[in-house]
């Protein structure tokens, strides 16, 4: 894959932690910064995909109430087990 150059500040405790690392890594800084980059953003992309997809489920299938899942949770094993809560929209 081709790479772009991108110019970025850091304070400089940060770039020395990178040198740092670089170094004992034998990996050059622009190698651990792209590296850093894109684990970020797998990390948060899949969280806003998560979130999008939980706010879509939401819209198409309801809610259920803190407490009517709360009181369902505490009958579970008792005579008086309630059945789920049926969700709302």
């Amino acid at each position: 894959m081709a790479s772009e150059t991108l110019t970025l500040r850091v304070d400089a405790k940060t770039k020395k932690r990178l040198d740092r690392l670089a170094e004992s890594s034998g990996r050059s800084r622009s190698y651990l910064a792209a590296e850093a980059i894109a684990e970020y953003l797998d990390s948060n992309e899949w969280q806003i995909r998560g979130i999008k997809a939980a706010l879509e489920s939401v819209d198409k299938d309801g809610t259920v109430a803190h407490e009517a899942v709360e009181a369902w949770l505490d009958s579970w094993g008792t005579e008086a087990e309630l059945t789920p809560p049926k969700p709302k929209l």
